[in-house]
């Protein structure tokens, strides 16, 4: 027991410290790793995905046991289950739907999910609270015996207290946010801190199968990398190049570099926005009456030019970077694979853009 609790709290560790060696030596390359869809994002959805997993199976175990419904148990699988589709936003940018009116309005990432619909202060508190809560104040009392004999009548499991090590880094972590994205390696060791919860048994729940942890932990490591490349390869080669729509986002990108060129439009240095949001935080309506909604309202696809997603209905995005003496000036889409893999000065690979005038 507590070598498989020395494993998770190395794995733990050790995704911080990458964190913190690629910050510091490979920027593009730890600016790349944060990008949607690609391995850290899908690594998190599956370290939540498996957990889900094991806590529903576990959930049966208890039930089937002592013909109670082990609700704390339960709660957590529909947890992890909610957190694992939140970070792939219910499949959206997979199957390129158009996400609801409402979150395409009310979600800064125009997306569909619920968690960044909430404010980010309000959002970071709760994720505190419950890696606080769950993770260190839950387990440390739970080895004091009283409250570990009323913990189990109210069948609450509070995780192993080995794991407080990791959930306290966690906690450090995300308060210290030493990094820019930050959160989303919480989020994944998040994701860990529960699965190592629900594989490493405490002694207050006889129905867990307590046989060699350590393997178990080992497999679930192993297991949420192996898919998670798995997904990032099969979604990039299932979003296959549509030459139409290339030739339709083309023409949008166009339409959007006139209006940004018409001398009517304002940008600033450090933006880097959904063309959305610009709008709607610098006031700048005019876009919502130039020539890429009304190319968008002569092909029947107003509803895409009132919140300018692209044909693959992402977002359009605005870039103004300078240093340096150096400026670039970016209107472009993530393409047909819905990634980005433009830098801060470039468009590259399948991202779908133009460069505006140097001028304003």
């Amino acid at each position: 027991m507590k070598i498989a609790g020395v494993v998770a709290n190395l794995s733990i560790l050790l995704v911080f410290l990458v964190a913190a060696l690629m910050y510091a030596y490979d920027e593009p390359l730890y600016y790349l790793s944060v990008q949607e869809d690609e391995y850290l994002e899908w690594a998190t959805f599956w370290a939540f995905a498996v957990a889900a997993g094991i806590y529903c199976i576990d959930t049966w175990r208890q039930f089937t046991f002592s013909r109670q419904l082990p609700w704390f148990v339960f709660g957590l699988a529909f947890f992890c289950f909610l957190v694992a589709m939140e970070e792939i936003s219910w499949g959206q940018r997979v199957l390129g739907y158009k996400a609801p009116d409402y979150f395409l309005e009310q979600n800064y990432q125009q997306e569909l999910n619920i968690h960044n619909v909430i404010d980010t202060s309000v959002r970071r508190r709760v994720m505190q609270i419950i890696l606080l809560g769950y993770g260190v104040i839950l387990s440390a009392l739970s080895v004091w015996p009283p409250v570990g004999r009323i913990l189990g009548r109210l069948r609450i499991v509070a995780p192993h207290p080995a794991l407080i090590v990791s959930f306290l880094a966690m906690v450090v972590v995300y308060s210290w946010y030493p990094w820019n994205h930050t959160g989303e390696w919480v989020e994944l060791t998040m994701g860990f801190g529960f699965a190592y919860a629900a594989l490493i048994p405490t002694q207050s729940v006889s129905s867990r199968n307590s046989k060699s942890p350590m393997r178990m932990v080992v497999i679930v490591i192993a297991a949420v990398w192996v898919l998670a490349a798995l997904t990032v390869n099969v979604v990039r080669y299932a979003h296959a190049v549509d030459p139409e729509r290339v030739q339709q986002a083309q023409r949008e990108i166009e339409a959007l570099a006139a209006d940004f060129n018409s001398g009517r439009l304002h940008t600033r240095c450090g933006i880097h926005k959904r063309i959305y949001t610009f709008v709607r935080k610098y006031q700048q309506p005019y876009l919502l009456e130039g020539e890429f909604a009304r190319l968008l309202q002569r092909s029947g696809d107003a509803a895409r030019a009132e919140y300018f997603l692209d044909p693959w209905n992402s977002a359009y995005w605005i870039r103004h970077n300078c240093s340096g003496g150096r400026t670039a000036k970016i209107v472009y889409s993530f393409g047909p694979n819905r990634r980005r893999e433009s830098t801060e000065w470039e468009l590259k690979g399948k991202d779908i853009g133009a460069y505006l005038e140097a001028t304003q």
